[in-house]
């Protein structure tokens, strides 16, 4: 199973996580939305498509744009649609 925590909390939890370029994805019905809060921030890949951000807040403390995912992947990324990866501090375990 694996498991993205920061600030000492669960984020995500899931065994049915798909790795892309060495990054867990994990399917959003696994993180803990309560600790997502949307950002304004997109970057582009030329494989994947646009991805969007999220930003933690973990009893008060923001990480920001410390999540990404891709809601509308090019055909070669279709698997990521739903799923959500981490970065910034928060550790991924397997």
């Amino acid at each position: 199973m694996a498991k993205a925590t920061w600030n000492n909390k669960i984020i995500a939890e899931s065994n049915n996580c798909v790795v892309v370029e060495r990054n867990n994805y994990f399917p959003i019905s696994d993180v803990n939305q309560e600790y997502l809060k949307p950002s304004s921030t997109h970057t582009s890949c030329p494989w994947k498509g646009e991805a969007s951000y999220y930003s933690l807040d973990v009893d008060g403390e923001i990480n920001k744009d410390a999540a990404w995912y891709y809601p509308d992947p090019k055909d070669a990324a279709k698997e990521i649609k739903g799923y959500v990866a981490f970065w910034k501090g928060v550790k991924v375990e397997n």
